[in-house]
């Protein structure tokens, strides 16, 4: 059994509207979280197939600058940007979905600090209410991620994700990312009532 809510507490959400490099809009999801590991630590369990399986999915592909990549029953992409041990740019699941993630020394010596931005064009989100359709993923992910690095180790991570405990971190993240997009003021109020139905739907669906 591990601590909700202090792993809840532990990621720092961000949702905003951002000028797309090629023109118009994208929405910006934003996670960030320490991690009790050196940044070569954390970026070998990120990046090794090996160590990805055990708090993840299982990964292959061509794994580097230019290559591809394939989560087993998830997302693909483009890996666009590899530079160990900092910085890893992806696309997830098409070419306009961009994941971003860098990793720098945290302020406890041998922490590490990961920022993690996910952006898609308006036109596939619909408004900051898209941030419920992958941010509560994103957090169960963090949470995969922190426990792995903890020692704690599943023999099947994809079904210790529907357990009990997941679930219940799940209701708490999508009531986080809900108040972070009723913040953030770019959606309203049905935009993200909506959003909210289907993140339950998806991540709890006892509850939607």
């Amino acid at each position: 059994m591990f601590d909700i809510a202090n792993h809840l507490k532990a990621i720092h959400r961000e949702v905003g509207i951002v000028p797309a490099e090629g023109g118009g809009e994208e929405v910006a999801v934003v996670l960030r979280r320490t991690y009790a590991a050196p940044v070569a630590d954390v970026w070998d369990a990120l990046t090794d197939p090996d160590r990805v399986r055990r708090w993840f999915y299982p990964l292959t592909g061509d794994l580097r600058a230019g290559g591809t990549f394939q989560l087993e029953g998830n997302a693909g992409g483009e890996i666009r940007r590899c530079e160990p041990p900092r910085r890893l740019t992806v696309t997830f699941g098409g070419p306009t979905s961009v994941v971003d993630l860098t990793l720098s020394p945290g302020t406890g010596g041998d922490d590490t600090e990961l920022a993690f931005t996910h952006t898609v064009p308006i036109e596939m989100a619909g408004s900051g209410a898209g941030a419920l359709f992958v941010g509560p993923g994103w957090d169960g992910a963090l949470l995969g991620l922190a426990l792995f690095l903890a020692g704690e180790v599943y023999d099947d991570p994809i079904a210790a994700a529907s357990s009990p405990e997941v679930r219940e971190f799940s209701r708490g993240s999508i009531d986080a990312w809900e108040a972070v997009i009723t913040a953030s003021g770019t959606a309203t109020a049905e935009e993200t009532a909506a959003g909210r139905q289907m993140a339950l739907a998806q991540f709890s669906p006892e509850e939607s």
